[in-house]
């Protein structure tokens, strides 16, 4: 079951270079607002929002392992689908939890990296990936 979720499904050459350029980029994007959160930690700065109540230590690490490990996953497309659920997670409590009650504006860039990683959950990483030759 478990490999059946990996594996990507056969799409047009034309969509497969298009969820790269997406995947990619998007990975691009939401890697450098983990690596600055990343610096932030290893500076020694552990301060941050607790905004589900597990503690802000534990927020800010899980909220790294998402922006930056999970990014890097997928700029490679490896475990593309698995790699896309901690980030999902992540754009759900930022834009409902955190800016819950903001205005749409202060939402809508967690909402557009929110509905990307659901479309690239849904369509796969696309031939360009390494889970495409993991699970030919």
């Amino acid at each position: 079951m478990l490999k059946k979720f990996l594996k990507p499904i056969k799409l047009p050459a034309s969509a497969d270079f298009g969820i790269l350029t997406l995947r990619v980029g998007i990975s691009c994007l939401m890697l450098t607002h983990g690596y600055a959160k990343l610096s932030g930690y290893l500076s020694g700065d552990h301060s941050f929002a607790d905004p589900i109540g597990i503690g802000e230590e534990l927020s800010y690490i899980l909220t790294i392992l998402a922006e930056f490990g999970c990014s890097v996953l997928l700029i490679l497309g490896l475990f593309s689908r698995a790699a896309l659920i901690p980030l999902i997670f992540t754009m759900i409590v930022v834009a409902f939890v955190v800016h819950g009650p903001d205005p749409f504006a202060k939402k809508e860039h967690a909402v557009s990296f929110l509905l990307t990683y659901l479309t690239l959950f849904f369509t796969g990483p696309g031939k360009y990936s390494i889970d495409s030759n993991l699970y030919r």
